[in-house]
């Protein structure tokens, strides 16, 4: 019987028992699953273990995979639950974990194995899998300094490790700061804001022992404001608050600014130990786009094919603020109060209206029965220990064909920690806990993932309301999700999203969004709060005529943003004067230029913290792929229906269980029969 060790995080044969980690485990644990793994890179570039692909991984993958499994519980922790104390203990022992996967991916004797494993006349009948598995951890060894040698070799490694540090300090910055501000608005001050957004405000002052409405900068209670409180001053207060968030212009030990400037020196000089021109040409080695050349362009041709409709998107917002708002000069704080009066006049509706109908109960309920029914699978609740009582865990299983009376198989689990609250980090996002992976030891481990949103918990006696956008959010990351837990890739490093381009991993996210605008769709993930009635079919066709509402002024920010990402890694230099380089891409591409004092980049955690380096431009580049994706459903909806199950079967065949054991091109081809294009974006977003 297998008794769990004392230490809750060296526990890593079934589910992390999150209930259990506290600070004081952790230095602990990272002592022994480091003293095992160092024991096993030795052994596995011992003459002991022969260079072949089983050997290797039942000696290495193993260790390896217990410390990810367990780090990772750490890391998630200090996302959804930070506290002084689990931060200081995440902080001391980061260092020491990415010292050892620097030492790992850089050590040239393991890579002279991988390379004779690959040179081996066996190599030519691996598995289509394997093969790519080797392919890519060879790219990888290359790309993490393995073939480097003497001095250049150790400051590879002291580049790693200072960036990693930097990039968690990056973040601590943006969660301080974003937890530090707060504004305490009077009931006048927040006239037009909906009621439930207020009764929040209100609930949040009353647990401090304070009046009035307490504001935040989390999304969930600064973006309501933004975008229905009349009081201009408020707007401009906050907007002011939250765009200058961890900057020079608040307190020194929050500013990102050396921050920001020592990440992106450190990134060009690793580039240049590795033989590159600069640090975007070395994220571009492991992604579908071939050259940061070739992104500019299409970053810029998007824009081009964009700006006629943005242009007339703001011409509309002035003309309208001007003539009914009483306001003459359009300041960017005033853009989201004006948009969303503008849309209430011109489509009869708001989102707060929408918003009553979209209950958390019933759009988790029509999610999971879409996958369901699309992916041939059952979603049910399951037990596991979690982090904080918000959090419910679910299983996905799967009847097997001709086995009606079996016991269904597990597929995969998910965590699902839905609302915002302090100490957690802002944004959504899906991590993996464990990838799907047929062990040395004849196991097969199923996938595990967390999903993670931030919408406002429910108020006393209600069950949450979600916006159109909260909802939009949720089905993209369960689209992360299914791609991570739907795979039939039994090869650890290629299974799931494991090994997937990252400028093609949004495909599945994205392509999942497009359910949140089908009518048949919607009649069954919504009933509104009071009366239960699904969404009115007249309210639908409103909402469906404002759906490309703005897309032109909303591609030219995606595109300021991926182009500023872009310049800032493709040109060494650019750190000496980010504001420069800021302000020369906003001349080209906005056309309501910020004021002065924001610095949106010192809260980009995207590519300071989060693995978008130079690669912020996927989430348009994948738009290409998953709108011409979600055209084979249109394409079957004309004749049936959307929830078509051979086109459904067809797509998580090809491309959620393939996962990354090809290339995304080949998946997508295998899919649509043919390469992608960008005319299926240009119409999804009005602009063609």
């Amino acid at each position: 019987m297998h008794t769990p060790p004392v230490n809750p995080l060296l526990d890593t044969r079934g589910l992390p028992r999150f209930s259990e980690i506290r600070p004081e485990h952790i230095t602990g644990a990272v002592d022994e699953l480091l003293r095992d793994a160092n024991a096993a890179l030795e052994l596995a570039t011992s003459e002991a273990v022969p260079a072949e692909y089983e050997a290797l991984s039942a000696v290495l993958d193993v260790a390896t995979e217990r410390l990810g499994f367990a780090w990772g519980a750490v890391s998630h922790l200090n996302a959804v639950v930070n506290t002084p104390e689990l931060r200081a203990a995440y902080t001391e022992n980061m260092p020491r974990v990415v010292e050892f996967h620097t030492r790992l991916g850089a050590d040239e004797r393991l890579y002279a194995k991988y390379r004779a494993m690959l040179a081996d006349p066996r190599s030519a009948h691996l598995s289509a899998a394997r093969r790519r598995a080797l392919d890519n951890a060879l790219r990888d060894f290359v790309l993490s300094g393995a073939a480097l040698e003497g001095a250049a070799k150790v400051r590879f490694a002291k580049l790693q490790e200072a960036q990693a540090e930097l990039g968690q300090k990056f973040s601590e910055h943006v969660l301080d700061a974003t937890d530090a501000y707060a504004y305490h608005a009077s009931a006048a001050e927040l006239t037009g804001v909906p009621e439930d957004v207020q009764q929040a405000a209100r609930k949040l002052a009353e647990s401090e022992s304070r009046e009035g409405h307490k504001i935040t900068l989390h999304f969930p209670s600064y973006f309501p404001v933004m975008q229905y409180a009349e009081d201009r001053a408020l707007r401009e207060r906050l907007y002011t608050a939250y765009v200058s968030r961890a900057s020079e212009l608040g307190p020194p030990e929050r500013d990102n600014t050396s921050v920001m400037r020592s990440l992106l020196e450190l990134r060009q000089e690793e580039a240049r130990l590795l033989g590159y021109g600069n640090y975007a040409e070395v994220s571009m080695v492991p992604k579908m786009a071939e050259s940061p050349r070739q992104v500019s362009e299409f970053l810029r041709d998007l824009a081009r094919r964009a700006r006629p409709s943005a242009e007339r998107d703001l011409a509309e917002a002035r003309e309208f603020a001007a003539r009914e708002l009483g306001l003459p000069e359009l300041a960017v704080w005033d853009l989201p109060f004006v948009s969303e009066k503008l849309k209430e006049q011109r489509y009869a509706y708001s989102e707060q209206e929408v918003k009553q109908y979209f209950t958390e109960p019933k759009v988790l309920e029509g999610l999971f029965g879409i996958i369901e029914t699309l992916f041939e699978v059952s979603i049910r609740p399951d037990d596991a220990p979690v982090w904080h009582p918000d959090v419910r865990f679910f299983r996905i299983e799967r009847k097997l064909p001709g086995q009606a009376d079996a016991a269904p198989e597990l597929v995969a689990q998910f965590y699902l920690d839905p609302y915002a609250r302090p100490g957690k980090r802002p944004g959504a996002w899906m991590d993996d806990v464990r990838s799907r992976w047929a062990r040395p030891d004849g196991r097969l481990q199923t996938p595990v993932a967390h999903l993670v949103c931030n919408y406002t918990a429910p108020a006393e006696g209600r069950p949450a309301l979600l916006t159109h956008d909260d909802v939009t959010t949720l089905f993209h990351e369960f689209g992360h999700g299914l791609h991570h837990m739907l795979t039939q890739v039994d090869e650890l490093g290629v299974s799931g999203i494991s090994g997937v381009e990252w400028d093609a991993v949004e495909l599945p996210s994205q392509f999942m969004e497009n359910f949140c605008w089908e009518w048949d769709v919607l009649r069954h993930l919504t009933a509104h709060v009071d009366t239960g009635e699904p969404l009115p079919r007249a309210l639908y066709d409103r909402m469906l005529a404002a759906k490309n509402f703005q897309s032109g002024l909303q591609t030219l920010r995606q595109v300021e943003f991926a182009l500023v990402d872009m310049r800032l890694h493709a040109e060494p230099g650019s750190e000496a004067d980010i504001a420069a380089l800021v302000a020369e891409v906003r001349r080209e591409v906005a056309l309501l230029p910020p004021p002065k004092f924001n610095r949106f980049l010192h809260s980009f955690s995207h590519i300071f913290a989060g693995g978008y380096s130079a690669g912020y431009y996927s989430y348009k580049w994948a738009e290409v792929l998953s709108a011409d994706a979600w055209s084979a459903f249109e394409e079957a909806a004309a004749s049936g229906a959307v929830l078509d199950l051979e086109t459904g079967r067809r797509y998580r065949r090809q491309v959620l269980e393939a996962g990354g054991s090809r290339s995304a091109m080949d998946s997508f081809k295998a899919f649509r029969g043919r390469e992608p294009n960008i005319d299926a974006l240009l119409r999804h977003q009005g602009l063609a």
